[in-house]
């Protein structure tokens, strides 16, 4: 449960996160996260984001989201 500055135990961040990237999972690379993050990573991640809240941890996790997204993007784009 989140403190009163919002901040949040990694592991209610996580999954949180985890949370957030199901109900958005066909949206902005958020399917990456669920199909591809382990635990770990997504820890390391929001370390070194320093993210302590839902959303500062939603916004660090989704910028990597949505980079590997408009990576798929560009690759399916030179598929034809």
């Amino acid at each position: 449960m989140a403190d009163l500055n919002g901040r949040m135990s990694m592991d209610e961040l996580i999954a949180a996160v985890k949370t957030h990237a199901l109900e958005h999972y066909e949206e902005n690379g958020w399917d990456f996260v669920i199909e591809c993050f382990e635990r770990d990573e997504l820890e390391k991640l929001l370390r070194e984001a320093g993210a302590a809240t839902l959303e500062a941890a939603i916004e660090a996790v989704g910028e990597i989201a949505k980079l590997h997204d408009e990576r798929r993007r560009e690759i399916r784009a030179t598929a034809w």
